[in-house]
């Protein structure tokens, strides 16, 4: 008779890195209670070789939530009841998380009275509903999921989760990307900087980027910097100085030219015509997005910027095949253990596909 091995974690393996998964008692609001067979199949497709463990893409997907848009009410209208029911209460647990309630300022348009930590949004472009967001980090190998976690429906969230998930993923499997491959909602300035000078990660994420003009004024990049004197260069050949104060939340410092050589050069007009003189930001984490824009220019870059469409393959699968585009449950907890199901069964999915079923032996 064949003898069938199992491939799952023992209760003492478990209870080895039970503290470091999503639902911990440090993580209001998470109950974890379906933790051990997502690491479990995890495990399994580590040991197959699935999981190269070189290349990491991240990236987020609405689904909506257990919650009717036509009963939403306008927060000044709404108060937690004196008996709430568990999915109010897991709400109050995640208001402090910044993947929940933390995550923005900006207080939404509705709120649900059955589920209120869903978040109320319009970001698919027609009508706003109630939703959550999943986050899946994958190993771009076989575009296994490594990790998954959800949050408000709100780009915010979904950055400070992805360094959760990297994190994470690391102290439980040690598992540690040399490349990230992400869109350019994760290609912020502070979150290029993590990468690069806080994990060592090389970013291949396209670069956040507001500072295009739209005037036919000089572009940014027609100022060059000089690392060692820490000045700008204009086209004219002046220089752009700073007296090293932060602003914006203290993570940019603004290089100015002196304005008698504003006022004496030919180029004015088509460099600062309604400013007494040039102003060029420079982030503290210039260096990681400069970093960025060489790679996403490479082939490299290129290559991840293909390869990343995996995770978005996995997020059409999870609405379209196994029908997760409406959650069943209500609250923080039950949405992170219907993602953490759904994650588990793809992973099952390809780890069929991929390793063959063992032939029996005849007598």
């Amino acid at each position: 008779m064949m003898t069938v091995k199992r491939y799952e974690l023992s209760d003492g393996q478990w209870l080895r890195i039970a503290s470091l998964s999503p639902g911990k008692a440090s993580d209001p609001g998470r109950s974890g209670a379906d933790n051990p067979l997502f690491e479990t199949v995890l495990a399994r497709c580590i040991e197959e070789g699935l999981v190269g463990g070189e290349g990491f893409a991240v990236d987020g997907s609405l689904i909506r939530a257990d919650a009717s848009r036509q009963k939403g009410v306008e927060p000044a209208d709404w108060s937690a009841p004196s008996e709430p029911s568990r999915a109010v209460e897991e709400y109050l647990a995640v208001l402090d998380d910044a993947a929940f309630g933390a995550a923005t300022p900006v207080v939404p348009k509705f709120v649900s009275p059955v589920d209120p930590a869903a978040r109320w949004t319009g970001a698919d472009g027609g009508l706003a509903y109630f939703a959550y967001e999943t986050n899946y980090l994958i190993d771009l190998d076989h575009a296994i999921i490594v990790d998954v976690e959800p949050t408000t429906a709100i780009r915010q969230a979904e950055v400070e989760v992805a360094k959760r998930m990297i994190e994470r993923t690391r102290e439980r499997f040690d598992l540690y990307p040399a490349r990230l491959a992400a869109d350019a909602g994760y290609g912020s300035a502070g979150m290029l900087g993590w990468l690069v000078y806080d994990q060592g990660i090389e970013p291949h994420v396209s670069v956040f980027d507001k500072s295009a003009r739209r005037d036919g004024t000089f572009q940014r990049d027609a100022f060059t910097y000089d690392h060692q004197g820490d000045v700008y260069f204009c086209p004219a050949g002046r220089m752009l100085t700073t007296k090293g104060t932060l602003v914006n939340d203290g993570a940019t410092l603004i290089y100015r030219a002196s304005k008698l050589d504003c006022d004496a050069c030919d180029l004015k007009a088509k460099c600062t015509p309604h400013q007494p003189a040039r102003k060029v930001p420079r982030s503290i984490f210039e260096g990681a997005r400069d970093m960025a824009r060489d790679i996403m220019k490479s082939d490299d870059g290129q290559t991840s910027k293909r390869q990343r469409k995996k995770v978005e393959m996995l997020f059409a699968h999870l609405k379209r095949i196994l029908k997760l585009d409406r959650l069943r449950l209500r609250g923080a907890c039950d949405a992170r253990d219907e993602f953490h199901l759904a994650a588990a069964a793809q992973n099952l999915r390809k780890l069929a596909k991929l390793i063959p079923a063992p032939v029996p032996k005849t007598a």
